[in-house]
């Protein structure tokens, strides 16, 4: 299965809130550019930003998980 992008954030920490709303709830979920975002700023924005994904078996769930809780999609 491919990942899927059900969040994109440019803050470390709003995607780890993601994260762990979506595990939680028992999604598959993988915080892709994180790390670079550490140490990279303009990366992350040229790549798109701070990506939560789950498989692509679990995205439309997953978002309408997230907009039932608040949150937006990418």
């Amino acid at each position: 299965m491919e990942p899927v992008t059900v969040f994109r954030s440019f803050n470390q920490i709003e995607a780890q809130l993601v994260r762990s709303r979506l595990e939680a709830a028992e999604f598959d979920v993988f915080v892709i550019h994180e790390l670079t975002s550490l140490i990279f700023e303009a990366y992350t924005r040229a790549c798109g930003g701070i990506l939560v994904q789950v498989p692509e078996d679990q995205a439309v769930e997953a978002r309408e998980f997230l907009e039932s809780a608040g949150g937006e999609n990418p």
